[in-house]
């Protein structure tokens, strides 16, 4: 690693934990605890699959809650590195600090204005067009909420860990039931009905894309809806209009870049794990998109290797662009009580 390593990760650490305290139980109760468990998990560095003791994480629980009371209110600290403190939220020049060192930093705002941090491995990097990826392996800071991807200015990191993590709960989830869907057609499209193990691992790799095809999505909404849209979520100060917004240009996104990119590839597996991720608002305000995903699998040719007829959702696709860039457009005209008036009508702005 680099001079000044144990430093640099409990400076990471310190403010993932400042950010819990403030956020972490900004959640549901299941949604909360689901998390503290893989968050135990990973810092006991438990294997994948394995259950974590239901007594000792309780009592880890109560130890992390009391302290997150303590430094709710502490001040974010610098990070350091190579004899430097930089702020803790500017992410470029840190990674532009940690060049060679094998090493990527990650932080911003996401939903809700909760803040993220974490310090991965590099394992690899490339130019995505005027995109710069950076793919992380293991890492060695992380707050509860482990983001799989996300975009930093024109810099894209998808983080693997917290990928695999993430769909060891969904498949954990499933097998209890083990209902029919699009998750059941992913996972047994990887074999996970054979070998657990080595599925989540494949997925983890080829999903990567996937991830990587969406987040290039973002940026190429970003630029349809103007500088504009950052300001309007910075202004919310509630929920329900930030996660309308957030839901049509995710939906925008994947309609410009990720649906167009997967049924080009002819990606049938891929296209399933990304139906299983179609959810909550997102979902509500595409019934189109969702019939057009049933028709292809009651045609009796689902989609893989290329197979099925796809036309169907490319034109759901299409249509998808242009409604919600024109509602993305039309949010950035409305203030936030309009748009959270809106958001209990989804019928009403559907395609």
């Amino acid at each position: 690693m680099i001079a000044g390593m144990a430093a640099l990760v409990n400076a990471v650490q310190t403010n993932c934990d400042i950010a819990d305290a403030r956020h972490a139980r900004d959640v549901s109760l299941c949604t909360y605890l689901l998390g503290m468990r893989e968050f135990y998990r990973w810092e006991h560095q438990l294997p994948y699959g394995a259950s974590p003791p239901r007594d000792e994480v309780g009592r880890w629980i109560s130890e992390r809650e009391a302290r997150w009371e303590e430094i709710a209110d502490a001040d974010f600290v610098a990070v350091p590195v190579a004899g430097r403190d930089f702020d803790a939220f500017d992410a470029a020049l840190v990674n532009a600090a940690l060049a060679g060192s094998g090493l990527v930093y990650g932080a911003g705002v996401g939903r809700f204005h909760k803040p993220h941090f974490f310090l991965g491995q590099l394992d690899r990097e490339e130019r995505r067009g005027g995109a710069h990826l950076l793919v992380c392996g293991c890492e060695y800071a992380r707050d509860v909420s482990a983001i799989p991807a996300a975009s930093q200015g024109s810099t894209l990191i998808v983080r693997r860990e917290a990928l695999r993590q993430w769909l060891w709960e969904k498949a954990e989830g499933w097998n209890v039931k083990q209902q029919d869907g699009a998750l059941k057609s992913a996972l047994l499209g990887y074999g996970f009905d054979v070998d657990p193990q080595a599925a989540i691992e494949r997925m983890s790799e080829r999903e990567i894309e996937t991830l990587v095809l969406h987040e290039e999505g973002e940026l190429a909404a970003g630029r349809l809806l103007g500088e504009a849209w950052a300001c309007k979520l910075d202004s919310f100060s509630g929920k329900r209009a930030e996660l309308l917004a957030r839901a049509v240009k995710d939906n925008l996104a994947d309609c410009l870049v990720t649906l167009p990119g997967l049924l080009q590839r002819g990606a049938g597996d891929s296209l399933h794990f990304w139906f299983s991720t179609f959810d909550g608002l997102r979902r509500e305000l595409f019934p189109r998109l969702v019939e057009a995903y049933e028709r292809v699998m009651r045609s009796g040719i689902p989609f893989r290797d290329g197979a099925g007829d796809t036309a169907i959702l490319e034109a759901a696709a299409e249509a998808g662009r242009i409604h919600f860039a024109a509602l993305g457009l039309r949010l950035l005209d409305l203030d936030e009580a309009a748009i959270e008036a809106l958001s209990h009508e989804a019928a009403a702005i559907a395609l």
